[in-house]
């Protein structure tokens, strides 16, 4: 049904002369769940055998048997000298006359160049080489094969190109001892292979990022990258650098399963340089010390005649990366989060790492943990730290339970509720805004919404449909996007929630499965395994990220309303317009941008007016849009939403557009006074 015709005024002439930060538009890359196997791209798991046997007798994690040998043993040992996780022992018999080694089900690309495979092993002098190889695990046909010659009976690093020929989402990858190995005596010290490192790399990839993630995330154009998370509240950064191979194998104290140890400080680093964006990073404030986190922005930031700048160069990186953004504190006033503690306590703990930071770089830009939940947290932080941050974070997860709702309330009043997350964010800016301006001390103090996005229902729960990547949870979120707009002279940093997979699915996804927030991926899973697509809500932060914005101008619109019955103590939400709208000039005051969320079920003829600033001509109306408000791309269907480009006339100074429900828009129209 179309609804009577709404109307935007824009005035291009009546501006803001704070600029709009392009930090707005970050993303948010934390180890969390199947983020990091998400986003690297390495096919295989386990690849130091760090996991423990569960569920073959004498084989870490996801490795499998592969023998046809009557008495093959296996085992797992210590790791080699200065490595982590296990070695994986076999043992194999001459007797048998049979092959023996390990295999993983993995997923893998057509690579005519060939996947980089690493390994580290020894073997007793018998056993003079392995093959290693590639099959279709339904077929049985072999996709690839290498020949790797031991040299020596004690530790070796061999790299080799294995080569496959075709794509294949149910792959095995074996290394073993062939059955037509020369045979040998049968003795103590015979048949035995020692394997402390696998790993797989496909040539495309982009350092050991997915290169297709890699493409994703650059053409959102994200300004700024934030490494952070619960996570980091356990995490010591030293323990993530130098050669991989020597990086300790930990426990995710926060989120259960194995840290990355492929994904530290310099891998983050070069994923930002390569991407253009700024980095902001977390400290380590729960388990860690302010020391360590001044040494932390050493080895950033220090040339290499300090101690960690001497450490970073000898790690392959002798200029300083220059990390300006550096954020203090986790959720700390959460009590999930390690280094939980009150308001007084953290400000006094925020003080001690800030002076040890400053004191390393005083360039630095520093972040204080803030929260909008806690009564008094915001005041207490800012009267005893105020003279030592420039910014204040918030977080601002967006769903169901506050307004009481669950699965069983209708479609159309959960509708409602979610997107009036904009009216949640104002209220939350307007407090922030209110407690800043109170005083002198805190005027230089800016905010940043370091983790948001639509939460729907508890974290724990993700049965049926993934509404967090919905056509609704895109227009959620865009709306919301268009209230940090509109509080650009405040709100200066944002990081969407998450960037590849995690908890909440993140912006770009990779695969089939959505895990929740205790359940990781299902060991051997590997249906559309390779397929990487974008949500919904892509498609809202690459339009937003890629306009040509500059400062907010005056705008003004008249059309229907609706509401939504909230708490008492939350915003009044009687009497919402069903266009949420935000309109920006750029720099060269010749190009204006117009941010439409269509927040009804019903489509809506609206004229958009620009007075003298576009009397006629032509303007581009980007459109993200669904045949359903639920509509949602998957592995089988990713582009049921997306973004399409329209050319519309301008006619007498009006663009008429019909509006679609539950969609997003971005409308540019360049200046023509004729």
């Amino acid at each position: 049904m179309v609804q009577s015709k709404a109307t935007i005024q824009v005035n291009a002439k009546t501006s803001r002369t704070t600029a709009i930060n392009p930090y707005l538009f970050g993303h948010f890359v934390e180890d969390i769940r199947d983020h990091m196997e998400a986003m690297l791209a390495y096919p295989l798991r386990d690849m130091d055998f760090e996991s423990e046997d569960v569920a073959y007798r004498g084989l870490s994690g996801s490795w499998r048997p592969y023998t046809n040998g009557k008495s093959t043993v296996y085992g797992l040992e210590p790791a080699a000298a200065y490595h982590s996780g296990h070695s994986q022992m076999i043992r194999l018999f001459s007797d048998d006359c049979a092959y023996a080694g390990v295999a993983q089900a993995v997923a893998v690309k057509q690579d005519q160049q060939g996947y980089a495979l690493s390994l580290y092993a020894r073997a007793s002098i018998d056993i003079k080489y392995l093959l290693a190889e590639i099959v279709n695990r339904r077929t049985g046909e072999l996709l690839g094969q290498v020949r790797i010659d031991l040299e020596s009976h004690d530790w070796r690093a061999y790299d080799v190109r294995l080569r496959v020929e075709q794509a294949c989402e149910q792959a095995e990858f074996r290394l073993y001892v062939p059955a037509e190995h020369p045979r040998w005596l049968d003795h103590v010290s015979t048949g035995m292979l020692w394997l402390d490192h696998i790993s797989l790399l496909p040539s495309g990839s982009a350092g050991n990022v997915r290169r297709e993630v890699m493409e994703m995330t650059r053409s959102l154009n994200a300004g700024m990258m934030r490494l952070a998370g619960n996570y980091i509240s356990a995490y010591h950064w030293q323990q993530a650098i130098g050669p991989v191979h020597e990086r300790p194998c930990l426990v995710n104290e926060a989120w259960g399963g194995w840290t990355s140890k492929y994904f530290g400080t310099d891998e983050f680093i070069a994923f930002c340089r390569e991407l253009n964006v700024e980095p902001l990073i977390c400290v380590n404030d729960g388990s860690g010390t302010p020391e360590e986190a001044a040494e932390w922005i050493e080895y950033c930031n220090g040339d290499a005649t300090t101690p960690m700048g001497r450490l970073r160069a000898a790690n392959g990186h002798p200029e300083p990366y220059g990390v300006t953004y550096w954020e203090i504190g986790n959720e700390v006033w959460g009590p999930w989060q390690v280094g939980h503690c009150n308001a007084e306590q953290f400000a006094e703990r925020y003080v001690r790492f800030a002076e040890a930071m400053k004191a390393a770089d005083p360039s630095i830009r520093l972040l204080a943990c803030g929260d909008d939940k806690t009564e008094g947290w915001n005041a207490t932080v800012l009267a005893r730290a105020a003279e030592h941050m420039d910014y204040l974070t918030l977080h601002l997860y967006h769903g169901c339970p506050r307004f009481g709702m669950n699965h069983q309330t209708p479609a159309e009043e959960r509708f409602k509720a979610i997107v009036s997350y904009p009216e949640w964010t104002r209220e939350t800016v307007r407090q922030a805004r209110a407690l800043i301006g109170s005083s002198e001390r805190y005027a230089h103090v800016k905010l940043a919404i370091t983790e948001y996005n639509t939460m729907y229902y508890p974290n724990t729960i993700r049965k049926g449909l993934p509404n967090e990547h919905t056509l609704e949870a895109a227009a959620a979120n865009a709306a919301n996007l268009n209230e940090f707009i509109r509080s650009s002279d405040l709100v200066e940093i944002g990081s969407f929630s998450d960037l590849v997979n995690g908890w909440l699915g993140g912006c770009i996804r990779v695969g089939d499965y959505y895990a929740d927030q205790f359940r990781g991926k299902s060991a051997d899973r590997t249906e559309n395994a390779l397929k990487v697509y974008g949500s919904p809500t892509y498609y809202v932060m690459q339009a937003y990220a890629n306009s040509e914005l500059g400062y907010v101008v005056e705008s003004s619109t008249d059309c229907p309303s609706f509401g939504v019955k909230g708490p008492a103590t939350g915003p009044k939400l009687d009497e919402l317009p069903i266009l949420d709208v935000v309109a920006s000039i750029n720099k060269d005051r010749n190009k204006v941008t117009v941010f439409i969320v269509n927040r009804s079920l019903d489509e809506q003829l609206t004229d958009v007016s620009f007075g003298d600033f576009a009397v006629s001509g032509t303007a581009r109306l980007t459109e993200i849009t669904g045949d359903h408000f639920e509509s949602y791309n998957a592995a089988e269907h990713p582009e049921d939403v997306i973004s399409r480009v329209h050319e519309v006339s301008v006619e007498r100074s009006v663009v008429t557009c019909l509006l679609r429900p539950s969609s997003v828009y971005a409308l540019e129209v360049i200046a023509n006074h004729e």
